[in-house]
């Protein structure tokens, strides 16, 4: 077998990067194929569903990427609250490339991608909160406070990547950063 032009991760963020400036509904297939360095042709024998498999490959990447940059680690017990805390928000400023990027779920949470991805979007955004939920846990936090932190935190993230990207400044995200981690420790 012939080996592979483009590695898996390096085609993924490219693509990615295409469908977070365009959405789902303004990319074409040669907007990715011209992102992967690759030929129609190629990214059709990698991808034979087509822009639909590439959306559905790119959310089980940023699943992954959720699974190990913040779910485990806000379920790593070796670290204090504090520590899993930074480290998360670490993680999510360098996937938003510190509030350069946009999100990958408001990418395809448009008409058409909805249609598609609508359970995968559902079932991501109850990881996300549910993960600020136990880390709330974890500083201590009631339940039901816990449960609203969860949610804020992702509101907080998402809406501040929109407002950074209209405003055409990432210090929005960048303080949305710090008022999540302010809310964390100053309980």
């Amino acid at each position: 077998m012939r080996p592979q032009k483009v590695e898996d991760k390096e085609l993924l963020m490219s693509m990615m990067s295409v469908l977070r400036d365009k959405g789902y509904d303004g990319t074409s297939l040669n907007d990715l194929s011209n992102a992967a360095g690759l030929k129609k042709a190629s990214l059709y024998h990698r991808f034979p569903g087509g822009k639909k498999e590439i959306g559905q490959a790119l959310l089980s990447f940023i699943d992954d990427w959720l699974e190990k940059s913040i779910l485990q680690v806000i379920a790593d017990n070796g670290l204090l609250p504090k520590e899993r805390l930074n480290l998360v928000l670490s993680n999510i400023k360098d996937i938003y490339e510190d509030g350069n990027k946009a999100c990958l779920m408001k990418a395809v949470s448009a008409q058409i991608g909805l249609n598609l991805f609508g359970d995968e979007l559902n079932d991501s955004m109850g990881k996300w909160i549910d993960g600020f939920k136990n880390l709330a846990l974890a500083f201590e936090f009631d339940k039901d406070e816990a449960y609203k932190i969860g949610q804020e935190v992702l509101i907080k993230i998402q809406g501040s990547l929109i407002v950074s990207k209209g405003m055409k400044s990432n210090k929005y995200f960048l303080n949305t950063l710090e008022e999540i981690q302010n809310i964390y420790i100053n309980k």
